[in-house]
């Protein structure tokens, strides 16, 4: 049997052609892997691309009024082109222009319906009151010993998106001490989207007056808490302006969410609290006008941001009137005595607050930031990779490639191995060999 060379020249180029199919093949989802993930395509042929134009939105006319406890801001919207009436009905927008409908909200508080006041074709300026006891808006004390009250407001020309079209700006109101009257607005502008409007304020009143700050640990350092978690050691104080009339007590104390939705008693009206492991009792100084407490930290469970609110009496020193609440009474004797000494010979019951945010204890999220989605594992984790969507369609692509050439090198290999084994294989024909063969069982002697 001889096999012939000839009859094997089909299949090799069989072989090769598949081969041959397999390398374009190979290049083709490459090269379609690269357009997808972003990669400069061999030819750009039929592919269009426009680069988005950078629009300067126009800026807002904005500003603010500062009263005893809250901030009046005047907005007069910006123009802006109308939508087509197709998306304006897609999105619930309205296509008039001169019409301003859409939302105005403190940063962080769009589901917040105290605070979140919405315009339907609205025209001229919108009137958003800003409160400085709740709706994140927060204080620091300022150098010459008096308080500022800030907040950002979010203006969004849509009634249900929350998209890149909102402006944002910081509304700041100054004051001397809180009972003093402001009056003039002075407005600065900052960055761009941004504005800081600043109230100057006048001493109109003789009385002193009373400020509440929040400090860390136990005050003696005078340091504003930043990233508070539960159970951090706070203290707060609450100081009179000093003077030899009068002097202060402190009752009526609770906690509050300011978003409006629930609040908490810690003292009541004769000064005594209502729940150590919350807040203990006041201390106060020789003189009854200053007063402090340490607490640890707390929060309600479904916002970051607190509120002390405390009504502080002014009492007279030169009648007696000033005494420290003494707790170990019967309530109704405290309530008695109160009642009994009346009101007549004190000047003023001022409440005093302050805010500051609490973070949860596991929380390090950026309260800057109060609408950035948190992450389930931190970046830092040496237990986690984390690889962007588009290395990992490369990554898969070149394994793609890689484990289509091993095949192809498996082919070739194989398509060698065959054609070595042909050239071995003998062409000589095969051979048969009879010797004499004798039956024993049959043969015959004569």
């Amino acid at each position: 049997m001889r096999f012939s060379k000839e009859k094997n020249h089909p299949k090799i180029a069989d072989m090769r052609a598949q081969l041959l199919t397999t390398v374009i093949y190979s290049f083709m989802v490459l090269s379609l892997s690269a357009r997808v993930n972003g990669l400069t395509p061999t030819s750009s042929e039929g592919i269009v691309t426009t680069p988005a134009p950078e629009q300067t939105p126009e800026m807002d006319a904005v500003r603010v009024e500062c009263a005893n406890d809250e901030m009046l801001v005047t907005i007069i919207p910006a123009a802006a082109p109308a939508p087509p009436p197709s998306q304006a009905a897609r999105l619930g927008l309205l296509a008039e222009p001169g019409l301003f409908s859409g939302m105005v909200y403190p940063r962080g508080l769009t589901k917040n319906s105290s605070c979140l006041v919405e315009y339907v074709r609205m025209t001229g300026p919108l009137l958003y009151r800003l409160p400085l006891s709740y709706c994140n808006t927060m204080s620091n004390d300022t150098e010459d010993g008096g308080v500022e009250y800030f907040n950002t407001i979010v203006v969004q020309p849509h009634l249900k998106l929350v998209t890149s079209q909102g402006r944002g700006y910081q509304v700041k109101c100054r004051y001397e001490t809180r009972e003093r009257t402001p009056i003039v607005v002075a407005v600065n502008k900052t960055l761009v989207g941004q504005e800081q409007l600043t109230a100057a304020l006048v001493d109109p009143a003789s009385l002193p007056g009373v400020m509440m700050r929040i400090y860390t640990g136990d005050g003696s350092t005078k340091q504003v808490p930043e990233n508070v978690k539960i159970g951090d050691p706070l203290s707060m104080f609450i100081n009179l302006d000093e003077q030899e009339k009068y002097g202060i007590t402190i009752s009526d104390c609770m906690v509050r969410d300011g978003l409006k939705w629930g609040e908490q008693r810690l003292l009541d009206k004769s000064g005594c609290p209502l729940n150590h492991e919350i807040m203990g009792q006041f201390v106060y100084n020789k003189e009854m006008t200053k007063a402090h407490v340490s607490f640890p930290a707390h929060k309600f469970p479904y916002t970051s941001s607190v509120y002390y609110q405390c009504h502080v009496r002014l009492c007279n020193k030169a009648i007696g009137d000033c005494e420290v609440p003494n707790c170990n009474k019967a309530p109704n004797s405290a309530r008695r005595r109160r009642q009994d000494s009346g009101d007549d010979g004190a000047p003023a019951t001022i409440e005093v607050f302050s805010g500051l945010y609490v973070n949860e204890g596991a929380d390090t999220s950026n309260l800057n930031n109060p609408d950035d989605v948190s992450r389930e594992r931190s970046p830092d984790d040496p237990d986690s990779l984390c690889i962007s969507q588009r290395t990992f369609a490369l990554a898969v692509a070149i394994a793609g490639l890689v484990l289509m050439l091993l095949v192809l090198l498996a082919v070739l290999i194989l398509c060698a191995r065959r054609r070595r084994s042909h050239k071995d294989v003998s062409t000589s024909g095969s051979s048969l060999y009879s010797g004499p063969y004798t039956n024993t069982a049959y043969s015959h002697s004569s």
